[in-house]
């Protein structure tokens, strides 16, 4: 017993020494709590509505009302011209449009059973099918202002764009591929600088003539190549097995993926400037990519779910932009100058943590 009280004392002694270990193990359990907690919402709120109203009677402006005041819907914008649905839901400005037909007030006074159109964006089946839920129940407790008896029902027309028959699939695969890249890339590039690490290689890299920066680049460009064939090839089996589509250009493609990649090489590098050992590294690794890629991106739940806390963090996470960028070009046909946004925000994660990296190795191996 009296040895066994030992050894105890003396792990707790060696975990209080090491920082890194203590901070994983006590902030970890903790960290994944509150996101869990928090980030699993199924919940559908705050859907951006774009409104097409051609008819502009009393009748009209109450189905509109009534999406607005429900909840589910924040109405974005008031379109008057033919083709601007379609450019607000390419840009992700809309997730969904309603579209009310001329003498729609009409037909609804004369109990005529009047139509509208819902317009969903079918990129994440799970979430269409539940705002297209939403939108039929609010457009069956409309009723006509002054209306004597229950009115007939409002038929509405529901069309979901660029996943028509809402396969999960082709809402997960482009997810699944963001997460590959991601654990792919920054465990390898971390794993095998550290490795040099524990091997006393950087140590002799330090007496060579050759630089440490310039070592650790050398190392990583393999490992962004075979990341990028290794993405590339899993693209072409979403096609051939799960019917994943390619809509945009392989081109845009192409560099929505290397830009992804280059962010998440640097962040192997940074990583691997922080910790001493693999195991502490590949820790590391799984809680800088495999959870916020998992959990922050936009992969499973929708960001605008989340609290308000949570959709700031998300701001910091490069997968959410590859997402935009990846899922527009494989299923709206988006091209390039409609994906700005989310490719620059790409190469600033990449520049920061390559930048970071940079001057941590600097400063180690200078």
């Amino acid at each position: 017993m009296r040895k066994s009280l030992a050894v105890a004392g003396k792990e707790l002694r060696q975990i209080a020494r090491d920082r890194r270990t203590l901070f994983i193990l006590l902030f970890i359990p903790a960290f994944l709590l509150v996101l869990y907690g928090y980030a699993l919402n199924f919940d559908v709120r705050h859907v951006a509505l774009a409104v097409e109203d051609r008819d502009g009677t009393p009748e009209s402006r109450s189905v509109v009302s009534a999406f607005v005041n429900s909840g589910y819907f924040d109405l974005v914008a008031n379109v008057h011209r033919e083709g601007q649905i379609a450019l607000l839901m390419a840009r992700n400005t809309a997730r969904a449009a309603l579209v009310v037909p001329e003498g729609f007030g009409r037909r609804l006074r004369t109990r005529d059973a009047p139509s509208v159109q819902v317009i969903v964006n079918g990129e994440n089946a799970s979430t269409a099918n539940t705002v297209v839920g939403y939108a039929t129940r609010i457009l069956r407790s409309v009723a006509p202002p002054d209306a004597p008896a229950a009115p007939p029902p409002i038929v509405a027309e529901a069309r979901i764009w660029y996943n028509s028959e809402l396969r999960s699939a082709l809402f997960l695969v482009p997810g699944l591929i963001a997460y590959i890249a991601m654990i792919t890339a920054v465990v390898s590039t971390a794993l095998s600088i550290v490795r040099e690490k524990e091997s006393g290689t950087m140590e002799q890299v330090r007496m060579a003539p050759l630089g440490a920066t310039a070592y650790v680049v050398g190392k990583s460009i393999p490992y962004f190549v075979l990341s990028l064939i290794s993405e590339l090839l899993i693209v072409a089996i979403s096609m051939a097995l799960f019917d994943l589509p390619m809509r945009g250009s392989w081109g845009a493609l192409v560099l929505a993926i290397s830009l992804f990649l280059v962010g998440a090489v640097g962040t192997g590098l940074f990583v691997s400037t922080i910790a001493e050992t693999q195991q502490v590294a590949f820790q590391m690794s799984l809680l800088l990519a495999y959870l916020p890629t998992l959990m922050l991106s936009g992969f499973i739940f929708p960001i605008s779910s989340m609290p308000q806390v949570l959709q700031v963090i998300t701001y910091i996470v490069p997968a959410r932009y590859f997402l935009v960028a990846l899922r527009g070009i494989v299923l709206k046909g988006s091209a390039l100058e409609t994906l700005v946004v989310p490719l620059a925000a790409l190469v600033v994660y990449a520049a920061v943590v390559l930048g970071l990296a940079s001057v941590r190795f600097a400063r180690q191996h200078g």
